[in-house]
Formats: C-alpha cells, sequence, structure tokens
C-alpha cells in the first residue's frame, strides 16, 4: 500500500470512529475525545518506545509498576516531560475497556497522574491541563456510567484498531496526518472558520514558505494567535534539514484550541523543551515580549474581531502599538495583531500574515497604520489568494508579508486568485501554484496580471492603498472581436439578406401573376 493509499484508508477509518461513536453528542464537541485518544495512544507508544531504547528485550507493558524506581521515573520526566507507569499505558486500558466497568474514572486517574507526573520539573506548563478537555466522566458520554464507559470502550478500541505500523518516523507522520485530518473535518462540518480555528496545510505550506525563504537557519518560530499549530507545524516539516535553534512558540486565547496546540506538538514529536506555547489574549496580555526576537513569524489571526483598542488609554502607549501613532479600530483588530507581529519580528526575520482584504484599502485609523507601514518600508509583499481555500469561509484572503531587512523601497503585489484546484467542497493550493507564488515572490519581477512591484511614492500617492488589484491588472478573458472582420461578414449577410429577398418577391409576383 503506497503512502497516499494508507493515508487515505486512516482518513476513512478515523472518520467512521467519529461517526460510530458520537450518537446524540455533538461532533464538535466530541472530537476532544477522538483527539484525547488518539493523543493518549501516542504518548504511551512514544513513551514505551522510549523506555525501550535500543533493547528489543524490553516490553515495557509487560513489566510491573512496583519495578519503577524513583530514579528510573526522575530521568524520563526530565528528558521526555512527562511519566506514564506500565498499567497506564493506552494498550493495557484498551485490551479490557469493554469489561471494565470503573473505565471512566480510570481513566481519569491516569490522565492526573500523567499530568502530576510534570509537577516541579520545566515541563510542568507543557504537561498540565492536556486533558482537560477529555471528560470522562461528562453527561455529555450518556447519563449513566454504563452508557459512558460504552461510548468511551468504543473509541479506544476503534483507535486501538488503527495501523500505525512501527513506531518510527512514519509512524509519527500519520498520527500527525489523522489529527489534522480530523479537526479540518470537524472544522468544516461545524461552519467555524479558518480564521478562528484551523489553517489548511496547503495554505500553511505557502505561509511557512515565505516566512522562512532563504533563511539557512532561524533563531525560532512564532505564532501570535497559533489555534491548533498548524502553521508551526508546516514550519516545522519545512525546516526539517535546517537549525531551529530555540522551537516554536505560540499564545492562544481559547482553553481548549490551546490544550489541542500542545498536542499536537506532543504527536508531531516535538519535545516539550522545544515548544512553548502560552494561553491568553495576545493582544493585551502578550507573552514572550521580554524575549529576543523572532527570525520567523507565522499567522492566521481572527478576521475583523472586536477588541478593546481605545477603550484602554495605556495600549496607545504599547510599545507594539506606539510607534503607528494610532490603535486599530475597536471594532476591527486585524491591525493590531500586524502590529503585535512586526514588533516582535527580528531585523533578519520575516512576517507572512493572513489578513481580511478591506483592511488594505478602507480609511480611518488603517489607513494610518498602513501609511506608517510603507513609510518605513516594512511591506514587502501582498498576495491575493483565491476565495474559499479555508474550512467554513469563502473569504479571499491576502497574506500580507513583512520584513525588516528590505534593500529597495518597492512593494510587490502578487494576484494569485486563479490558482487553485476545485476539491469538493473547497479550493486548493496545489504544490506547483504554490512554486509559481515562491517563484515570482523570490525574483520580484514584473509579469503581466500575476505580479508587480511598486515603487513606494505611487503607493502613498494612492492614499497607501494597499489592494492588489489596484496594481495588477486583471487578465481580459472576454473574446477578441476583429471589427473589420465583423463588418465584411454583416456586409455579406446584409447582401445575402437582400437577394433572398429579391427573390421571395420574384416568387411573390410570379404567384400573384399565377392566379390572374
Amino acid at each position: 500500500m503506497t503512502s497516499m493509499q494508507q493515508r487515505a484508508e486512516l482518513q476513512r477509518r478515523i472518520w467512521q470512529i467519529a461517526n460510530d461513536v458520537r450518537g446524540a453528542v455533538d461532533g464538535w464537541d466530541f472530537k476532544q475525545y477522538v483527539l484525547g485518544t488518539l493523543f493518549y495512544r501516542f504518548i504511551s507508544e512514544n513513551f514505551a518506545s522510549y523506555i525501550k531504547g535500543d533493547d528489543d528485550s524490553i516490553n515495557y507493558a509487560e513489566l510491573s509498576d512496583q519495578v519503577i524506581t524513583p530514579e528510573i521515573k526522575d530521568d524520563a520526566v526530565k528528558t521526555k516531560g512527562y511519566f506514564i507507569y506500565p498499567s497506564q499505558l493506552f494498550a493495557k486500558i484498551a485490551a479490557s475497556a469493554n469489561t471494565n466497568e470503573s473505565l471512566n474514572t480510570d481513566l481519569a486517574a491516569i490522565f492526573a497522574s500523567i499530568e502530576a507526573s510534570a509537577n516541579g520539573y520545566p515541563s510542568e506548563h507543557d504537561i498540565k491541563g492536556l486533558f482537560a478537555d477529555f471528560d470522562t466522566t461528562s453527561n455529555r458520554l450518556g447519563n449513566t456510567v454504563r452508557d459512558k464507559n460504552a461510548r468511551l470502550a468504543a473509541v479506544l478500541k476503534g483507535v486501538a484498531d488503527l495501523d500505525f505500523g512501527d513506531f518510527d518516523a512514519s509512524h509519527i507522520d500519520l498520527f500527525g496526518d489523522a489529527y489534522e485530518f480530523l479537526i479540518s473535518n470537524y472544522a468544516a462540518n461545524a461552519g467555524k472558520s479558518g480564521g478562528e480555528f484551523f489553517t489548511p496545510q496547503h495554505v500553511s505550506k505557502l505561509i511557512a514558505q515565505i516566512a522562512m525563504h532563504k533563511q539557512t537557519s532561524v533563531n525560532k518560530i512564532y505564532d501570535p494567535a497559533c489555534g491548533s499549530g498548524s502553521l508551526l507545524l508546516q514550519a516545522k516539516k519545512h525546516f526539517d534539514a535546517h537549525i531551529i535553534e530555540e522551537g516554536f512558540f505560540g499564545q492562544e486565547i481559547n482553553h481548549t484550541t490551546y490544550n489541542l496546540a500542545r498536542m499536537n506538538m506532543f504527536l508531531h514529536n516535538i519535545n516539550y523543551d522545544k515548544f512553548n506555547v502560552q494561553l491568553g489574549n495576545t493582544l493585551i496580555d502578550p507573552h514572550f515580549g521580554d524575549d529576543k526576537p523572532f527570525d520567523a513569524i507565522v499567522s492566521n489571526p481572527p478576521y475583523s474581531v472586536k477588541w478593546i483598542g481605545s477603550d484602554d488609554p495605556t495600549l496607545i502607549n504599547d510599545e507594539r502599538f506606539a510607534p503607528a501613532g494610532v490603535l486599530a479600530p475597536k471594532s476591527k483588530a486585524d491591525f493590531a495583531f500586524v502590529l503585535h507581529a512586526l514588533s516582535y519580528l527580528s531585523g533578519k526575520g520575516r512576517a507572512a500574515i493572513v489578513c481580511f482584504p478591506g483592511i488594505f484599502y478602507r480609511g480611518g485609523a488603517e489607513q494610518k497604520i498602513r501609511q506608517y507601514l510603507v513609510d518605513n518600508n516594512y511591506v514587502e509583499t501582498v498576495i491575493s489568494l483565491a476565495p474559499n481555500l479555508f474550512y467554513g469561509t469563502t473569504i479571499a484572503v491576502n497574506i500580507l508579508v513583512l520584513s525588516k531587512h528590505k534593500t529597495d523601497t518597492t512593494v510587490q503585489f502578487i494576484d494569485a486568485s486563479g490558482l487553485f484546484k476545485k476539491e469538493t467542497n473547497n479550493n486548493v493550493l496545489l504544490d506547483s501554484h504554490i512554486e509559481q507564488i515562491m517563484q515570482v515572490f523570490e525574483s520580484k519581477a514584473n509579469v503581466d496580471h500575476f505580479a508587480q512591484s511598486v515603487p513606494f511614492e505611487r503607493v502613498a500617492s494612492n492614499d497607501y492603498n494597499l489592494s492588489v488589484s489596484s496594481y495588477v491588472e486583471a487578465k481580459d478573458n472576454r473574446e477578441v472581436v476583429d471589427i473589420a472582420q465583423l463588418n465584411a461578414e454583416l456586409k455579406t449577410t446584409v447582401a445575402k439578406i437582400d437577394q433572398l429577398r429579391k427573390d421571395i418577391d420574384a416568387i411573390v409576383a410570379e404567384i400573384e401573376g399565377g392566379e390572374a
């Protein structure tokens, strides 16, 4: 079976598990149980593989909990960030799930134990609360203990039956693919917007490549509105062959999504000491501000959300917003996220931010912020994408590329709205589309109807309008009409009509003459 066939089969079976066991539970909520079980299996197998090391004679699941010394546990937590006893492994619990009358409480105790194992260690923040949304005693699973256990056992059995093969790099990728597939499908089916929850892999790939273009190494990668972490993980895929010195950083306001992002890091085999995801409102309670700036920033912040803005008089003096001299409108926080990202960007770095198109042409405070960005030569490129690339929204978004190391004062505009392939309910970017965009992004060449590099003065004289359509002329797909040829054809047609009329008149006259 090819990797593509294996992935398709895996996705089909995972979606079947979700549909089979959720019953009356809303799919958008129940995803936590499916994803949580996937995560539980992953960290169990990951931990057992770590204990085994290169010694094939060791089967951790068959060991007694009593043989675990404090020294073994201490060393494991320092390395992996958490500890799981043999009796707590996913395989052991799943094997007896159908007959375990205390399954729901046993699982709750195991999850609490795994989280508590990190208490007092550097990994405590990364492990604490990971299973908070996997509530095994919730009435969403059923009104009785029997109902809860039956549904939990079905999920455990379904995930246990998934074939991930041996524990190696391929195994890890399959877990990650399964996880992202389930999130994306629930996002699509629940009508959640991509800007709010999930950035499709094909769009994430483009954003990651832009942010890290021509950087052979980066100190760290940051997403100020990281959601489930898909953008950061795409950056990992793109940069596997290079050096990421300090790892992956993000902040997320939604508690459930924050937990998913941390799980996602572990699922993609990023160790606790290589990521730092924080919970909170990035705009009013930002983390990492005291750290050194980031060489790569990727972000798909929520579109046009409300924020406190000018109602907080201290924000105009915030070092992130003060240089622009104005705050983003209270009803539209888009540029607040942009200015935040810019302030966290290093002198050698680049930020690629998904933006709602309205911010590039509206007046008022948003125009003043655009002026600040253009006058200070921070805007490298604006890219317009095709509509319907995200789950749950048909908006044709833009990517704003910011840089602090530009060597000229032009602004590049790329119209990629025609680059997409229609697939089921959504459009997708193919690798060939991404390659087209990256080639012109690198060359900064002018290509009719596709890309234009515009002098700073022209942007300034156009009220600092940054809409791609203002600078890249759309291709006229109407049929070209040859007027001379059309006139000749008309003359021929008119002559034929005149002759036809004469012939008809002659026939009528002949008929009338015969009747006389």
